[in-house]
Formats: structure tokens, sequence, C-alpha cells
């Protein structure tokens, strides 16, 4: 099933008070971006359903109880302002960290979570210069080639955490440039909002080693 109505699907499955929060987040979006390039300009359209819908189909695709959640190059707040808004209603002691190098992103998310009631963690540093985080998922959303990915995000993971990672057409292109046994420890999901991508989930297939 591809969202063609990205407000209604979300209208069917989160709170009231949820939905609101999306779209306080959503009006934001609007005004800043015509000062700031939070989002590519040819998707502002049919925002709902690519960054929205986009963003929240992770949820329930992290499969088991969350206690701490990484969101890396967080951008323009996607996924992890759409997810930490999901988690105030289902999930309301998950820990959400936004990474993002930008200074005016992180403006822009710090000003979207205090108009949304949310309590997240937002850092203004390159994801090389953290110190690692232990979390339980992982998401990255369009930031870099797949193998950078896992070479960034592997740090910040807990030993049985879970790499999420929305992906293009090239998902498969980008899967090849991995280990043998990264690839056998990835599953391939289908994308909620464009046929031709996918979101991989994957685990360390390596947890003890180092990087």
């Amino acid at each position: 099933m591809i969202v063609e109505d990205g407000h209604a699907w979300l209208e069917e499955r989160v709170s009231r008070e949820t939905m609101e929060r999306l779209e306080i987040f959503h009006d934001l979006l609007l005004k800043w971006q015509k000062t700031i390039n939070l989002v590519a300009p040819s998707t502002m359209a049919t925002g709902w359903e690519r960054h929205f819908v986009d963003s929240a189909q992770l949820w329930d695709l992290s499969r088991k109880k969350v206690d701490r959640w990484l969101d890396l190059g967080s951008g323009g707040g996607f996924p992890g302002l759409v997810i930490a808004a999901i988690a105030k209603e289902k999930s309301p002691n998950l820990q959400m960290t936004l990474v993002e190098s930008d200074i005016r992103k992180c403006s822009f998310m710090r000003e979207a979570a205090r108009k949304m009631g949310l309590r997240v963690g937002i850092l203004t540093r390159r994801i090389e210069d953290l110190p690692p985080q232990e979390a339980d998922v992982i998401s990255a959303r369009a930031l870099t080639s797949l193998d950078r990915l896992v070479e960034m995000a592997r740090p910040h993971l807990a030993s049985d955490g879970t790499l999420l990672f929305p992906k293009g057409a090239s998902y498969q292109a980008e899967l090849e440039t991995l280990a043998p046994e990264w690839q056998s420890s990835t599953e391939i999901l289908a994308s909620l909002t464009d046929p031709a991508a996918a979101i991989l989930r994957m685990k360390d297939p390596n947890p003890s080693e180092p990087t």
C-alpha cells in the first residue's frame, strides 16, 4: 500500500493531541522553509506523505520497547521530531536525541519542539564528534551512502540495537557495498511512500567487535 493522503493516514493512527502537534510542526516547516532550506523545495506540496508519513512509518518498525532513540543528520526534524511526537503519546519515557551540524536547522528544531511540547535532546555537532550513545534505535534519512551510515552509526548502537534507514530506489546497489554479514543481517521492508524505495532494518552482526 502506498499512502496518497498522508494527513488522513496519520489521523487514523494517532491521537488528536498527537495530530495537533504534527500540524504545528507542518505549519512551522512551511514558515521557516521560506528562509531556510529545511527540505527539498520540490517536496513541499506533498510534505505530509514525503516527510511525515515517511518518518512515522519507522515507529512501528522499531519492533520493541525503546528507551533511547538517536536520529542522525536530523535536518528539518525528520524523522526525529515526528517519532518524538508519536512517542509522547505511546512511549512517554523514550529519550529522543537529534544530531545536526547546521546551526540554523537546530534552531528550527528547537523552536518546533518547544511549540509541540516535546522534550528532546538536540545536539549541534558533527556525528563523528559524538561520544558513544548506546541507542536502542538509530535512524537516518537522506543523509549519506549506506556504507557510510553504518560506519557512523555503529559506535552509537546498543549491543541489541536496531538501525532503521529509509533508502531510495538504489537501496539494493547500496546494500551490496556492505560486507556479507551485514547484508545477511538486514531486512528489506516496503516503504509506504514510494514503491521503489525501502526501509532497511539492520542489526550489527558482530556487536562485540570494535568498529
